[in-house]
């Protein structure tokens, strides 16, 4: 197809474009490099009447659009509103034909009216799992599961548990940008400021603080072993502050751009990957493991069945549960030799590029719609 032919992508997400840069991001920015991508966001409430805020970002054809509607909307009605308002969007930009991308089968309620040339779940967590999770999720997700033309799933396990429910299920586990994360490794980086003066060595999380941490494993951890400094960097979302163990040698930096991670990955001597073992990290496939590698830093993780398989497996990650044997993960991972894990990370790096992922997505993309076509022209 043509640049011109290409049919607009609508993208449904619960996760805010501005947010941590992840999954949605690194694959919508892709996409908007053909064609034209509305990363259409969860309502704000925020009092006055409904409308919507439309706004350009520096990657391609990539639009943001945030509802914002009255404070106190009930749900009903403000699914109604929010069709109101993409209908509207759709008008003005005179979308005829597009291609509905959600991360959220919620968004079921205001635009399963639409007829699109073609619908992608990409479903990259289970949501279902996740506390806050409204309870009629997994019915719209059966549902959205009827409708799609294509379901990709974000790693090994959520591919394990969405293939029987789809004829057309591919798996595409995290993927990384090799080049943004090795700039880690460069000696002329310029330390954060909020990080030079944290002593070492330094073990440190970037993402998102919320209930898939293992809060006690990270306080044990900073008491077995007092001299280390564990930071993280990331916003704090759907648990209180106050539950973030406090400590002289933990550091809770805050959300950070994502240019701006690999200079904090360049200056920690161990990333970690404290994940809790729990209902809502049971498919979890965390993006964060191959950007850690790819910043040439040694890892280690909780067994995060995802990063066992294969990470664990291939010897590129330690997996220790227990805070001992967490701590002896960790000291095993400072004293090993940097060169020959720095190759056998590369090795594996070299396989999983997001231009790498996005590129067999769009051709299973341009065949879906191929097939669609086709179905038409014989009805």
């Amino acid at each position: 197809m043509s640049a011109r032919s290409q049919p607009d992508v609508i993208c449904f997400s619960h996760l805010r474009f501005s947010f941590v840069f992840q999954r949605p991001q690194q694959l919508l920015t892709r996409c908007a490099r053909r064609r034209r991508v509305f990363f259409f966001e969860e309502p704000v409430f925020d009092g006055g009447p409904p409308r919507l805020e439309e706004t350009a970002t520096q990657h391609g054809g990539l639009c943001v659009a945030t509802p914002h509607l009255p404070s106190g909307t009930e749900p009903s009605r403000a699914s109604a509103m929010e069709r109101e308002l993409l209908d509207g969007m759709m008008k003005r930009h005179a979308m005829s034909d597009c291609v509905l991308w959600y991360y959220t089968p919620m968004a079921l309620s205001f635009s399963r009216h639409l007829v699109p040339a073609a619908t992608v779940y990409d479903c990259m967590d289970e949501l279902s799992a996740f506390s806050g999770a409204p309870p009629a999720l997994k019915v719209r997700e059966a549902e959205l599961l009827r409708r799609a033309d294509l379901v990709f799933a974000g790693g090994a396990s959520l591919y394990e548990a969405k293939r029987a429910l789809h004829p057309s299920v591919h798996a595409f586990p995290s993927s990384v940008d090799v080049a943004h994360f090795a700039r880690a490794r460069a000696a002329s980086r310029v330390e954060p400021a909020d990080q030079a003066e944290i002593p070492r060595p330094r073990l440190g999380f970037f993402g998102v603080l919320d209930e898939r941490m293992d809060l006690d494993l990270l306080a044990a951890v900073a008491a077995l072993r007092p001299a280390w400094q564990i930071v993280l960097v990331g916003p704090v979302v759907k648990i209180d502050r106050a539950t973030l163990p406090r400590a002289p040698n933990i550091h809770v930096l805050g959300q950070r751009r994502y240019e701006e991670l690999p200079a904090y990955l360049g200056g920690w001597d161990v990333a970690l990957l404290p994940f809790a073992r729990n209902e809502a990290t049971r498919f979890i496939s965390p993006t964060k493991t191959p950007e850690y590698l790819a910043g040439g830093r040694p890892v280690v993780s909780t067994s995060i069945r995802d990063v066992v398989r294969p990470y664990g497996e291939l010897g590129l990650v330690r997996i220790a549960d227990a805070p001992g044997d967490f701590v002896a993960a960790v000291e095993a991972a400072l004293a090993e030799e940097r060169g020959a894990r720095l190759a056998r990370a590369d090795d594996f790096l070299g396989q999983g590029s997001w231009d790498a992922t996005w590129a067999r997505m769009d051709r299973l993309l341009e065949g879906a719609l191929e097939a669609r076509g086709r179905a038409a022209t014989t009805r």
